[in-house]
């Protein structure tokens, strides 16, 4: 990469994390994606990074498909970084076009989120020991997230005066500090007031905290803590799908609709703005469906 070259690449990236705080994560794999076609521009003798025009970027997006076998979705991040930076060019007045304004991205298919099926699901549930205040603590956390349909973050951030045990509904604050009451269910409801009955004070020893959930140290959980957790009993009860504390909301969207709700209460339980987002999880119920079939019908 020439000096030239260089200067503007590196000014393209300030301006990103300047103008839109991005992660140094993000601006690496800028840079890198940047580099990458600087070397293959110059291996073809083509014009360089400032001048090279939509020919040269579209046979290069074709050889990433065709020759190295590149996805979809990081061909489109390529594109999308080739885009910011030639737009960044016309905006310092380096170049008047863009060359990449007629060139399509690849079309990406939405990858279905991994569902539990309802027997790991009741698996996983039994996994903590609750016969200890952090195991009955787990218990009323795994149970809480699945009967809810809970984000990480919502479940963690549970404060004590977000509950109403005696209507069995909790005040959640979702994305963009959006509230919404999710009903608890008769079973988390029996796990969270028997962990407050019997596991929080002991957790506690007398410190004061509004947080629901709380560590031994009498402090709120954070997200690493309660996936390294939630992954222990995974392995104790040999769940071989690969799961997160977010499958565990997946799967209470997917065994909701398998019991017949309809796609507009899941969206409200779920908390979506867009029905758009919900309706993934028609096709995971689905395909459960077509499963069972399969497997049970004589002539499936």
């Amino acid at each position: 990469m020439d000096a030239d070259t260089q200067r503007y690449v590196e000014s393209f990236l300030d301006a990103l994390w300047v103008e839109r705080g991005m992660s140094d994560h993000t601006l690496a794999a800028y840079r890198s994606d940047l580099k990458q076609l600087v070397r293959w521009l110059s291996e073809k003798s083509a014009p360089q990074l400032i001048a090279a025009g939509q020919p040269q970027l579209q046979l290069y997006l074709a050889e990433l498909h065709q020759k190295r076998k590149y996805q979809a979705r990081t061909i489109a991040r390529v594109l999308s970084t080739m885009r910011r930076f030639y737009r960044y060019l016309i905006h310092q007045g380096i170049r008047s076009d863009d060359p990449t304004a007629q060139i399509s991205s690849p079309k990406i298919g939405r990858p279905l989120p991994k569902a539990l099926s309802e027997q790991e699901v009741e698996a996983l549930l039994e996994a903590p020991e609750i016969e200890t205040p952090l195991g009955l603590r787990d218990r009323a956390m795994i149970e809480l997230m699945y009967g809810g349909g809970l984000r990480v973050t919502e479940l963690i951030t549970l404060r004590l005066d977000s509950l109403n045990l005696r209507q069995g509904v909790a005040r959640v604050l979702g994305k963009g500090s959006k509230e919404r009451l999710v009903p608890l269910g008769e079973e988390a409801l029996q796990w969270v007031e028997y962990y407050l009955r019997e596991g929080r004070a002991d957790l506690m020893r007398g410190r004061i905290s509004d947080t629901l959930f709380v560590t031994s140290r009498g402090a709120g959980m954070t997200r690493q803590a309660f996936w390294t957790r939630l992954k222990k009993y995974g392995e104790t009860v040999r769940i071989s799908t690969h799961f997160s504390p977010h499958t565990l909301r997946h799967a209470f969207a997917t065994h909701l609709l398998n019991h017949g709700a309809d796609l507009r209460s899941v969206q409200m339980l779920l908390g979506h703005s867009d029905l758009s987002t919900t309706q993934i999880y028609t096709y995971v119920a689905q395909e459960r469906l077509k499963n069972v079939h399969h497997e049970h019908h004589p002539r499936g």
